[in-house]
């Protein structure tokens, strides 16, 4: 992170943040007049118009009108705010013909928004560019004072700035001393006028970000999809992996045993120790066989979890983690099959994390619902240094998790100790 010396109230008025949103409140004047305007104008227009048929066209393309403002609007602040603001959902007839897409122009919220936005934004674009300008111009015309005062007396036939005047008197900003306080005025003028002029811009963030931006219906439905695509990927990663595990595991051993079987066959009445021993090594390669089905079954999903709930699965993994464990689970209840198998799953995962990367000599885990969350937590005093956004495991149990609104917070700094936080949300 960079470091500066000079404090950042000095700093202010010479960053190219102040002077981006001072030119984003000027150009916002003229801008809103000209949309305030036309889409009065056309919205009046086609409001009137609507005991005819051109009613419904002209306020659908004035509707239209302030979307295109609103695309004008989203830029202008991405390219001087820095704010970047998604698109609105696109108005799409059913047919795609003339008629559909004006009824889908009248039915959309985010059109009247627009609207909204282009009749709202007028009379506080009006209010910030007073504001701004005024801040901006005089407190740089008094701080530079001394540096054109003599423009006054060479070319205006007066001492300096009128500060008073009548028929018979007139005060004059001309002495040293009255031109040095006018200055350290304006200096006040430019130290307070980026704060100032941040503020009125964070009303404008708010406005274009409430109002030209996507419905929170329309963000929850692209949430939703994404969070789709996730659990649809996650799955076929799984049916691959176990795949993967029968076809180079336990089948790959069964057929080398149904082998060794038909071997110890034919040798059985030729040679019968030797047939014998090797119905002994079959039988230590059922056994194999059979633990690494065991282990493939826990992986798809234990029966502790199902027979005896999180508390006694959570028991089991931790007993078979590298590092002493400590698990307390404080539930009122069981969740519910998906979110319990998801929450045995991440602690899993990280313990995990824990006995391959940590160098831990403990861990902790805990359980407990906390409103309508049920959080985890897994702690241990291990290097540190685990990081969710590298393309580790992490990032992928994040992904995992927000695919049913659950969060992953880690806290794992450089020497240790990491705790990492999960959220779920609890259904009973």
């Amino acid at each position: 992170m960079a470091t500066h010396r000079l404090p950042a109230a000095i700093r202010a008025p010479f960053e190219g943040r102040t002077w981006r949103e001072f030119g984003y409140l000027v150009l916002g004047l003229p801008l809103s007049v000209a949309y305030f305007a036309l889409s009065i104008a056309l919205v009046s227009a086609g409001a009137g118009l609507l005991i005819t048929f051109l009613g419904i066209p002209v306020l659908a393309g004035a509707l239209a009108m302030c979307r295109g403002f609103g695309a004008v609007e989203r830029a202008r602040a991405r390219g001087l705010l820095g704010l970047d603001v998604a698109a609105p959902e696109p108005a799409r007839g059913r047919t795609g013909g003339a008629m559909s897409w004006m009824g889908a122009i009248l039915k959309s919220g985010a059109s009247w928004r627009h609207l909204l936005y282009a009749i709202l934004h007028m009379p506080w674009a009006i209010f910030a560019f007073t504001v701004s300008v005024a801040f901006w111009t005089y407190g740089w015309a008094l701080f530079t004072y001394p540096l054109w005062q003599w423009v006054f007396p060479m070319y205006a036939g007066q001492d300096g700035i009128q500060l008073y005047g009548d028929r018979t008197h007139a005060f004059y900003l001309d002495s040293p001393f009255e031109i040095a306080v006018t200055s350290a005025i304006g200096l006040l003028f430019v130290l307070a006028g980026p704060w100032i002029i941040r503020s009125l811009a964070a009303v404008d963030r708010l406005m274009v970000s409430g109002l030209l931006g996507p419905s929170r219906l329309a963000t929850r439905v692209t949430e939703l999809e994404s969070d789709r695509g996730v659990v649809v990927d996650t799955a076929a990663a799984d049916l691959r992996r176990i795949e993967r595990d029968l076809h180079d595991g336990a089948q790959a051993r069964l057929v080398a045993l149904a082998m060794d079987l038909g071997l110890a066959k034919e040798k059985l009445a030729e040679d019968p120790k030797a047939a014998a021993r090797m119905v002994d090594e079959a039988h230590g390669e059922v056994k194999t066989a059979l633990q690494e089905l065991r282990d493939l079954a826990r992986g798809i999903h234990p029966a502790v979890l199902t027979d005896r709930g999180l508390d006694a699965a959570l028991s089991a993994v931790a007993s078979r983690c590298t590092v002493p464990v400590s698990v307390e689970v404080d539930l009122p209840a069981r969740p519910v099959p998906a979110i319990e198998g998801i929450a045995y799953f991440t602690v899993s995962e990280l313990l995990q994390n824990v006995s391959k990367h940590s160098g831990a000599r403990r861990a902790w885990v805990d359980v407990w619902r906390a409103g309508d969350r049920m959080m985890l937590q897994v702690r241990d005093d291990g290097r540190g240094g685990a990081d969710a956004v590298a393309g580790s495991g992490l990032a992928g149990l994040t992904e995992r998790l927000g695919a049913v609104d659950g969060i992953l917070a880690v806290d794992s700094p450089a020497g240790g100790p990491t705790t990492i936080t999960a959220e779920l949300p609890w259904r009973a």
